[in-house]
């Protein structure tokens, strides 16, 4: 279980920092959200500049897990992301193609394929 645990941490970390990062650097291109409230939603972060206080806090949790210091204060700053990573998906981004539809073309599951 220890072994688990370790590799959960560094794939959350490694996660966390990568999107985290390319936030500032835009190394992965991203389509625009789709439906009125994304954009609305999107439009009001990157207005106010909150976008840099949510890629911080991805960056610093990630590279916290990667180092093995203050895991659960980690995984408490990574909580409230991971939530509203979330209902984003769930409420506002409807369309197109959901975090559930990567895990199934993870695994080979040519149900939830694009």
């Amino acid at each position: 279980m220890k072994i688990a645990s370790t590799i959960a941490r560094y794939l959350l970390g490694l996660i966390f920092l990568v999107f985290g990062l390319n936030g500032f650097l835009h190394f992965i291109p991203m389509p625009p959200p789709k439906g009125l409230a994304a954009q609305q939603f999107g439009g009001a972060i990157f207005m106010s500049h909150f976008w840099v206080v949510i890629f911080s806090v991805q960056v610093l949790g990630g590279v916290l897990l990667l180092v093995n210091r203050f895991v659960v204060l980690a995984v408490v700053l990574l909580g409230p992301v991971i939530v509203n990573i979330l209902c984003f998906h769930a409420l506002m981004a409807t369309g197109g193609a959901s975090p559930g539809d990567c895990g199934g073309r993870a695994v080979g599951d040519p149900g939830r394929a694009l």
